[in-house]
């Protein structure tokens, strides 16, 4: 069956950095898309970034633009988020996402597979 491990999570003051990545195994991942979403306490869970199959497009949300960058391993079906200038409302459980690649990435209900969540906290 399919599995997704993630790993990079962590506590982190306001300004620093954290690296996320998630290993997937289980099936052939070409024309799959990879990405993350979050969610915060009491709230929805919410799309960070996604990465198409080939590698060759990225998407964010607005909220994390010029901060975050997504990159991937195909060799190694593995996707990293890479999370700079972090700030409290980066507060938030990380979730691997990953999708057929239909390009509809920050839709939740397009994920064909989630990863157990990773703990991101942001002090300030």
């Amino acid at each position: 069956q399919v599995q997704l491990v993630e790993s990079g999570g962590g506590m982190v003051q306001a300004g620093g950095s954290l690296r996320l990545s998630c290993a997937a195994s289980g099936r052939t991942f070409s024309n799959y898309a990879m990405g993350w979403f979050r969610q915060a306490p009491g709230k929805e869970r919410d799309f960070v970034t996604a990465i198409n199959w080939s590698g060759t497009s990225t998407y964010y949300a607005d909220s994390v633009k010029g901060r975050f960058t997504i990159f991937r391993d195909n060799a190694k079906n593995t996707v990293y988020l890479q999370m700079n200038s972090l700030k409290p409302e980066d507060t938030a459980v990380y979730y691997c996402a990953v999708q057929f690649d239909s390009g509809r990435y920050a839709e939740v209900r397009q994920v064909d597979y989630w990863g157990q969540g990773t703990q991101v906290t942001v002090s300030s």
